[in-house]
């Protein structure tokens, strides 16, 4: 897991004014993995870091040109 996400979630969640328990509470998950996230953690699932950063109202946005090309065979 990139570093720098932690440290989005770490400031979002800071900002937000809540406890991991608090975040892991709101999003469903275990508190360890707020901690885990936050501290670069690489084997988090994809499906549990959603949760934390829906939480949170963090979106993530894919771009690449292939995904034109996918687009367009849709």
């Amino acid at each position: 897991m990139d570093s720098n996400l932690g440290e989005i979630v770490y400031f979002h969640r800071s900002k937000s004014g809540l406890t991991r328990n608090e975040l892991a509470d709101i999003a469903g998950v275990g508190k360890t993995v707020i901690f885990d996230i936050e501290n670069g953690k690489e084997t988090i699932r994809f499906s549990t870091l959603q949760k934390v950063l829906k939480a949170l109202n963090i979106t993530i946005i894919f771009t690449s040109p292939l995904l034109e090309v996918l687009n367009e065979k849709s």
